[in-house]
Order: structure tokens, then C-alpha cells, then sequence
């Protein structure tokens, strides 16, 4: 049979107040039409429906949308989703009835009944192209950590302990319903030791990154393991049957270069046989100028003269995310106006722009070391803090403002 696994949408996201709400439409289209070319048996999806806990009407319609195309395009497919930790788990839990009456298995929170994992939620039968159950899974969602049992204190870090038991549960429970020629499948949305982070968009969770996750948690009898959290598909721990996809869209600037894709999954008689990387297409670039580090403005001045020119009749969301990066040895105080000015005509749309300032970094400690701050002049605290930003020294003009404003401080407090 064949999976698409697929993780971290994010529905609702903005990228510095910019919508990203035409770009996901188009992946979920993509999406559909990729299930359906790819003759995809079931569907996969680890986590991180939303970017929020309380997400826009709009990123809940484009949700329910996509789950409603689904169902009409591919009546037989099957649709297994968990939630992620920014998602509300009750929020994707409360459809359930509805979700159930469709075909499609959405796990929020870890369900628990009478104190006991509900394991009849959390363990799913999918099914091959002939409707036979080809496998099991077990689908945990993001585990907060007044989900985990308590454990023995001599066991170590309690955490890891505890959802170690919940996996241990749950795929011996699927072990026990699986028949010869079922895979065993595990779906999580968590952060695993052996895996790339990336910084600027993922949030460490299970209490911070002490406390990764081992692969040892996926024993190997499972056949497959997808995950979702981190937004750089991987293997992890070097098995080919443990991954994460990655989100499908760069959240962060610095995702501009990961490889976005989903991952159609080949099982056959219980086990993998292979895993294939599609990739997404990018409908909108992320462009930086300089390419790497910062330049003077006049250098960025004349690189962004340069870049394309807007051509007719492209909507605005497809139009490439600029980042700028400048190198200040002086103040520029008309910094943005040059930019915006240089960006006239041009395609790309400019959401952040960095100063790089030249400066020590150094504390008004380091400038003249062994004087007290009240052997210091006001001049002496100016330019030490002016040196921290500036390689320049401050120029004559600037000194008298700072002179004039010093003397009517002084006045206004005599």
C-alpha cells in the first residue's frame, strides 16, 4: 500500500505580518491533485494543522475545505491526522462525530477514558487500493507532559520515560490487532536527538531540548514512523523508515533553502519498501540582498536596482520575500526610504531589513577601562555607547545636538 506522509502546515501563518494564505491554498491544491496522481492510499498528517491555538476563520475554512475536496476527489482514501503543540487539541478534536462519519481520523489530545488510554481513537486501520487493511496506526499526537504517566523516580529523565511509555502501549496494542502482511506505522509530532532544529521557527518542546527523544522509541518492527515538529525533512538516526517531512512552505527566513516536500511511503507485506521525496513546488521566493552577510547601502543600493522587474499581471503573493541586510559604519537615518526608493519597479517585496551595525558590541566598561562612571563625562558616555553601534566616530553636527540637548537637560534640571 502507499502512504503520503505530510506535517506542519501552519494554516494561518504570516511571514512579518504578510499573509501566507494564497501560498497554502496552492499546496493544498497541489496536495489533492498529488494524492490522487500518486495513487495514495492514505494520508498522513503529523501535526501542526495551524499555526495557532486560535486560528482565523479563514485558516479553519482552508482545513475544511481541503478535508471536504478530499473526501469527494478520493472517496476511498483514508486520512489520519494528529495534533502538533500549535495546535489546540481540543479545537481539532471537537468535529470529531463529523470528521468519523466522513472516514477521517483526527487525534487532537492523547483521549483518555476512565483514567486509561482510549486506544480504540488511538490506533487506526488503513487500507490498500483493494480496501483490505494493509496497516496499523498508531497515532499518537503531540504529548504534553500532563499527558505522560508517572514513572519510577530510579528511571532518569521522567519525561522521556513517560512518553516512552505511551508509545510502549500503543504499538503493543497494534501489535496485538495486527494480522500477517500488516505494517505496523507510528505517527508523532515531537523533537528527536540525531535531528536539525531550526532555530528560528520551531519551538523546543517536551521542556526544552534535554529532554530529545531516542530513536530506540520506534523498535524495528515498526515499519514506518512519521513525524512531524521540525521543519527540515530528515531521517533520523540515520533509518530510512523514521523521518520527518518537513513543513511544506518556509515559515522563517532561514528556511528559504530547505528542500519542501511531502513523502510518498511504499509498504509491502508489513514492511518498507521505500521511501520517495516530492517536492513542492515553491509559488513564492525568498530573496536576500547580499546574498550572504551584509554590504553598504550603496552596494545594496545598486544590487537591488538590479534585481527583476515586476512583471504584468503577477499577483502579489507571488512575489518573491526580500530581506536586506545593510552594513552601517554611521547613522542612516533615511535608511528605509533609499531602500523602498531602489525597489521601485521591482518584483521583489521587502519584509525585513537588518542593519548590520560595525561597531565594538563592547560595554561602555570596555571603553576606557578603569574609570568610574563618575569620572566620566556625558561626552566620554556618548561616544562610548556610539562606538558600540558605529565604526565611524560621530560626526561634528551630531556632537553639537547631543551638546545642545545636554545643556537643556542641565538648565531644565538647575
Amino acid at each position: 500500500m502507499r502512504l503520503l506522509h505530510t506535517s506542519d502546515w501552519h494554516l494561518g501563518h504570516t511571514l512579518y505580518d504578510v499573509s501566507r494564505e494564497a501560498e497554502h491554498g496552492a499546496f493544498l491544491e497541489w496536495l489533492l491533485d498529488t494524492l490522487e496522481a500518486q495513487a495514495v492510499d492514505a494520508l498522513l498528517v503529523a501535526g501542526d494543522i495551524f499555526d495557532t491555538a486560535n486560528p482565523s476563520a479563514e485558516a479553519q475554512a482552508a482545513w475544511y475545505q481541503f478535508i471536504a475536496k478530499a473526501r469527494r476527489r478520493l472517496p476511498r482514501l483514508d486520512v489520519v491526522v494528529i495534533g502538533g503543540n500549535h495546535d489546540s487539541a481540543a479545537r481539532l478534536d471537537a468535529p470529531d462525530p463529523l470528521f468519523a462519519a466522513l472516514g477521517v481520523k483526527v487525534v487532537g489530545g492523547l483521549p483518555r477514558a476512565g483514567g486509561v488510554l482510549d486506544l480504540e481513537r488511538l490506533l487506526v486501520p488503513v487500507h490498500d487500493a483493494k480496501g483490505h487493511v494493509g496497516a496499523w496506526v498508531a497515532a499518537v499526537p503531540y504529548l504534553r507532559p500532563s499527558d505522560l504517566p508517572p514513572v519510577r523516580e530510579e528511571v532518569g529523565d521522567r519525561l522521556v520515560a513517560g512518553v516512552r511509555a505511551v508509545y510502549e502501549e500503543v504499538l503493543e496494542a497494534a501489535r496485538l490487532r495486527r494480522r500477517p502482511g500488516q505494517a505496523l506505522v507510528a505517527m508523532g509530532h515531537c523533537y528527536m536527538t540525531g535531528s536539525e532544529l531550526s532555530e528560528l521557527s520551531e519551538r523546543k518542546i517536551l521542556g526544552g531540548n534535554q529532554h530529545a527523544l531516542p530513536v530506540e522509541l520506534f523498535p524495528e518492527d515498526v515499519a514506518y514512523a512519521a513525524l512531524g515538529h521540525l521543519h527540515k525533512a530528515q531521517r533520523v538516526g540515520g533509518r530510512e523508515g523514521v523521518r520527518y517531512s518537513g513543513s511544506p512552505l518556509p515559515l522563517s527566513l532561514s528556511e528559504a533553502n530547505y528542500r519542501h516536500q511531502v513523502l510518498v511511503v511504499d509498504l509491502k507485506d508489513g514492511v518498507l519498501e521505500g521511501v520517495e521525496p516530492v517536492p513542492v513546488p515553491r509559488r513564492a521566493e525568498m530573496v536576500r540582498v547580499p546574498a550572504r552577510d551584509a554590504a553598504t547601502l550603496e552596494e545594496v543600493v545598486g544590487l537591488l536596482e538590479a534585481l527583476p522587474a515586476m512583471e504584468e499581471g503577477v499577483p502579489d503573493w507571488r512575489r518573491p520575500y526580500l530581506e536586506v541586510c545593510v552594513s552601517l559604519p554611521r547613522p542612516e537615518p533615511a535608511l528605509r526610504l533609499k531602500v523602498e526608493k531602489a525597489l521601485e519597479g521591482r518584483a521583489a517585496r521587502l519584509v525585513k531589513l537588518t542593519p548590520a551595525y560595525t561597531g565594538t558590541g563592547g560595554a561602555l566598561a570596555e571603553a576606557r577601562p578603569g574609570l568610574s562612571l563618575r569620572e566620566r563625562t556625558p561626552e566620554d558616555v556618548f561616544r562610548a555607547r556610539y562606538a558600540r553601534d558605529y565604526e565611524e566616530p560621530p560626526t561634528e553636527g551630531l556632537l553639537e545636538a547631543f551638546h545642545t540637548l545636554l545643556t537643556q537637560v542641565q538648565e531644565d534640571a538647575s
